[in-house]
């Protein structure tokens, strides 16, 4: 063959694309399996609860005003009789919701959801009820009002398992949904007209035990003049968001403490429920990004939240690790045709390319062993193997058993320094970068005092003679 070289370096190129076949569909696999993850996610949420979020409790009052509307004069003068409804809220001076939760995860096959069960201890305060007193907009109006509803919106109601309700130290009983708030799924009870009418300069307090359960995220909306909420939760891994973060906070490798401050100038919770905008549950965050739920929402009420998280998600570092998988393959090559050029000793294109499969079949061993192994011990047994096998093949490969040992220690090397990505995603660049460096500027001091243009011509040489001894036989 008179370029050797050359149709070396195509084999090679052609290895590489069909290592690259091999990897899109190892790719695929990880994106089905997350996929299926998230649908197991949705899937419980769909029999159980989803995230949750909680506002209450307001107090509303429906009224409605009617009037007559003189139009015209003199023989055109007519009268009509008009009315408009309206609703009338208020929320509490004070708010202080005292909140314990524990992780009761919930399984679909091999999928774990995060699900949770609280109690949540809600003391709320009205200085005065003066907000609910109806005032005419009309001249002559006349004003009709429904008794005050006392209220506790839940975005999924299936959760809310009780949730006995005292004011000023009795009993209330308790209904579903809001009475026709704009918030429609909760609970509600019903104040005598005359706690309103009658004593609306009296404080009034409200006691509530609320039992709830939830998957994923928890939140509560800060409609008060001031909202003290202390959560404390049996759960590692807390990730706080919403518009507010906790004032202060305690994680610990069994749980989490957290208290939130907040008065009504930090929100303006209080005046968008005039504005009925929506209770939102908490944005689900899936993959490496989480959608942004901190961002002040036109449509949505502030929340604080918290979410109960699994740092180390099997299929996101599985799609995190198969990034780098192309890198592996062409370092790996690279140190093999080093081998070849300071040694002498010649690799079969098909040796490449049983070399690449191996290191391609890393991950989809890491991605199978994730789901039944804790991470770390299914990226240990995986990255063993795959070191052992290239190891003990590369002995033969090379013709000798410390360039095979060497060649499995090094394998096991860049799985380390895989491993060192996973963990610091916010230092992969660097690292990536840094060790991009650190081979290139190895491959050039080795290879520094080779002349390329003998190599070659050497190679030409030793090619055209094996060609004449195959055409003399």
């Amino acid at each position: 063959m008179k370029f050797p070289l050359l149709a070396k370096v195509g084999a090679i190129a052609l290895v590489g694309l069909m290592l690259m076949v091999v990897l899109m569909r190892i790719e695929g696999l990880v994106y089905e399996r997350k996929a299926r993850g998230e649908e197991a996610v949705r899937s419980v949420e769909h029999s159980h609860a989803a995230a949750q979020a909680i506002l209450g409790p307001v107090l509303e009052r429906a009224c409605s005003e009617s009037w007559e509307s003189v139009v015209g004069e003199g023989a055109n003068r007519t009268v009509a009789a008009a009315s408009r409804d309206f609703r009338l809220q208020q929320v509490p001076d004070r708010l202080s919701i005292a909140a314990t939760t524990q992780a009761d995860p919930m399984w679909r096959g091999l999928f774990k959801v995060n699900a949770w069960k609280g109690r949540f201890a809600v003391d709320a305060e009205f200085t005065h009820l003066a907000p609910l007193q109806p005032h005419a907009e009309h001249p002559g109006g006349r004003l009709t009002c429904d008794a005050p509803v006392l209220l506790v919106s839940v975005s999924d109601v299936r959760g809310a398992l009780s949730a006995p309700i005292t004011i000023d130290g009795h009993a209330q009983a308790v209904e579903p949904g809001t009475a026709g708030s704009a918030y429609a799924s909760g609970l509600h009870t019903r104040l005598p007209a005359a706690r309103v009418d009658e004593a609306a300069v009296q404080a009034m307090a409200v006691h509530i035990d609320l039992d709830l359960v939830g998957t994923g995220q928890l939140a509560w909306v800060p409609a008060a003049g001031s909202t003290h909420w202390t959560l404390h939760s049996d759960w590692p891994h807390p990730s706080f968001g919403g518009q507010f973060l906790p004032a202060t906070r305690d994680v610990r490798a069994n749980g989490f403490d957290a208290s939130w401050n907040l008065s009504a100038f930090a929100t303006t919770a209080p005046t968008d429920i005039r504005r009925a905008l929506s209770l939102c549950a908490p944005a689900a965050g899936g993959g490496d990004y989480a959608e942004d739920g901190s961002a002040k929402s036109d449509k949505c009420l502030d929340l604080m939240s918290v979410a109960f998280i699994d740092p180390i998600n099997p299929y996101v570092l599985s799609d995190r690790a198969i990034k780098y998988d192309l890198l592996f393959i062409v370092l790996t090559f690279v140190a093999v045709g080093l081998i070849e050029v300071l040694s002498g000793r010649r690799v079969h294109p098909v040796q490449y390319a049983l070399v690449g499969l191996a290191l391609s079949l890393f991950f989809l061993l890491l991605l199978s062993l994730s789901e039944h192994l804790p991470f770390e011990q299914a990226y240990a047994a995986a990255a063993l193997a795959c070191a052992l096998l290239l190891g003990a093949y590369a002995t033969s490969m090379l013709g000798r058993r410390l360039a095979g040992l060497l060649f499995g220690i090094g394998i096991a090397l860049l799985y380390g320094l895989l491993y060192a990505l996973l963990q610091m995603e916010q230092n992969a660049l660097v690292i990536g970068s840094v060790m991009l460096f650190a081979a290139l500027a190895t491959v050039m001091m080795l290879t520094r005092r080779i002349d390329w243009y003998a190599l070659f011509a050497r190679l030409r040489t030793n090619a055209g003679a094996r060609d004449a001894r195959e055409i003399a036989s």
